[in-house]
């Protein structure tokens, strides 16, 4: 059984391999200042890279996704302790980027390139904007709970831990999933464009658009004021949400 100290150190190194990935994901993803990006390192034959970079890919959505599922954190819990359970899923996301990271494999080819100086700095720009809001929106809904270190912190000091209640906070008033619009603009805002690049952002933009189906649909079972948030604000585009609100309350009546 882990004592306290024990489990909030546990909760920091968890911390410490999620930052630690993150800012590798920026060079990895940019390719730049790391020593292996998505596009270095020696080519192998082009189907050997795409099964073997699939296969990544699939490992980390599986984990991504399984691991947060409600009904694999009550059986996990049966073996990891509830004041580890977050930290643990921080920790093995963690991993199975970083297996990604070592062994993803270049594929050569580029779609396109964009010559123009201010539009690579544009586009550099619109990469940095994309994981500044993963990271701000992480924040506005406490970025510290998500990571596992509000649970731990609260263990050591032998405080109860109670969930956070459903906030929507900034961004959140207009879209739902403002951290999911971060990535999105982080995978397809690049000055280069090569096949590895584009397999990377095609499967990580279909993984997210797949998740976020499994993620409202835990949403709206543990929050009841969930629903009627789906109803108003958009998923991911800050369209005019008067008319989403018209049509919330027409399809309430007619029910």
């Amino acid at each position: 059984m882990f004592s306290r100290i024990t489990a909030f150190v546990y909760g920091v190194v968890c911390y410490l391999a999620f930052f630690g990935t993150f800012l590798y994901a920026v060079g990895f993803m940019g390719n730049f200042g790391v020593p292996k990006t998505m596009d270095s390192g020696p080519q192998v034959p082009f189907l050997q890279a795409l099964l073997i970079n699939a296969l990544l890919l699939g490992i980390f959505a599986v984990q991504h996704s399984v691991m947060a599922r409600p009904w694999f954190k009550r059986m996990w819990t049966r073996f990891v302790p509830e004041t580890l359970e977050r930290s643990t899923y921080v920790l093995f996301s963690s991993l199975a980027l970083l297996l990604l990271f070592w062994l993803w494999q270049p594929m050569g080819g580029v779609i396109w390139n964009v010559d123009n100086p201010s539009v690579r700095v544009a586009l550099y720009v619109v990469y940095a904007v994309g994981l500044l809001t993963v990271l701000v929106t992480t924040f506005l809904i406490n970025h510290f709970d998500l990571f596992g270190l509000r649970q731990v912190w609260l263990n050591l000091i032998g405080r109860p831990y109670k969930s956070l209640g459903f906030v929507t906070p900034g961004i959140y008033r207009y879209i739902r999933h403002p951290l999911y619009v971060g990535w999105l603009l982080s995978f397809w805002a690049a000055p280069t464009m090569t096949v590895a690049h584009l397999v990377f952002a095609v499967a990580t933009s279909a993984y997210i658009f797949i998740a976020v189906q499994f993620e409202e649909r835990d949403l709206v079972r543990a929050h009841r004021e969930y629903a009627d948030y789906r109803d108003r604000v958009p998923m991911m585009l800050p369209i005019s949400t008067a008319k989403r609100r018209e049509d919330a309350v027409e399809g309430r009546i007619a029910s």
